[in-house]
């Protein structure tokens, strides 16, 4: 008989990327509950025995992933850059997806005050927001929302898990957004830097 542990392990392993929870139930034909239980065991093995991995569940996703400790000498190890840090004006727009998705990028024009069209081109480039559709009106605008590598970025398992956002309809809408920024710059679980940068990086 086949051990579901390992099976999920050396899965995820070779897969590379994050695998849904379903197919991996279909294939290894057990519950999706019982994969979710096999993934917390081995997730609490890895980071009780320190090893140099670590078992994240994005959603109804589970992927493996280096721990985020041992970043920099896999960079060095690798040759790989840094990935340039997200401006401001970046962390604003993404912010905005995170919480009120799914959005147009019109409504991220107007909670802003600006346009953010360069902004968004950025964030879909990393890989934080993605299409999900188009909105069922006149000229059918595209809507945005956040993916994977968002919930990695973060590190959290799913959206319920962002800090708690104030209410937005007494005018401080954009300082309470910003403290939401705050928010999720500390709570950040080292995957990729998102910061405020100044001098060279990405500007709008």
């Amino acid at each position: 008989m086949i051990d579901i542990s390992s099976a999920v392990e050396a899965i995820l392993f070779a897969a590379g990327d994050s695998v849904p929870v379903a197919r991996l139930s279909l294939v290894l034909n057990t519950s999706e509950n019982e994969i979710l239980r096999v993934a917390e065991e081995l997730s609490e093995k890895y980071e009780k025995e320190q090893r140099g991995i670590r078992l994240l569940r994005l959603d109804n996703k589970l992927q493996l992933c280096s721990a985020p400790e041992y970043a920099p000498f896999i960079i060095k190890t690798l040759e790989q850059r840094k990935p340039p840090m997200l401006s401001k004006p970046a962390l604003e727009t993404l912010a905005i997806v995170a919480y009120f998705q799914p959005v147009t990028r019109a409504y991220i024009d107007q909670v802003r005050g600006v346009d953010s069209a360069y902004t968004v081109s950025v964030l879909i480039e990393r890989g934080l927001i993605e299409p999900c559709g188009k909105l069922d009106v006149p000229g059918r605008p595209s809507i945005f929302r956040t993916t994977d590598v968002f919930l990695r970025t973060m590190g959290i398992s799913e959206l319920s898990q962002l800090p708690k956002l104030p209410d937005m309809t007494n005018g401080e809408g954009m300082t309470k957004l910003q403290n939401a920024i705050d928010e999720l710059q500390n709570a950040s679980g080292g995957q990729m830097s998102i910061t405020e940068i100044t001098g060279e990086g990405i500007k709008e």
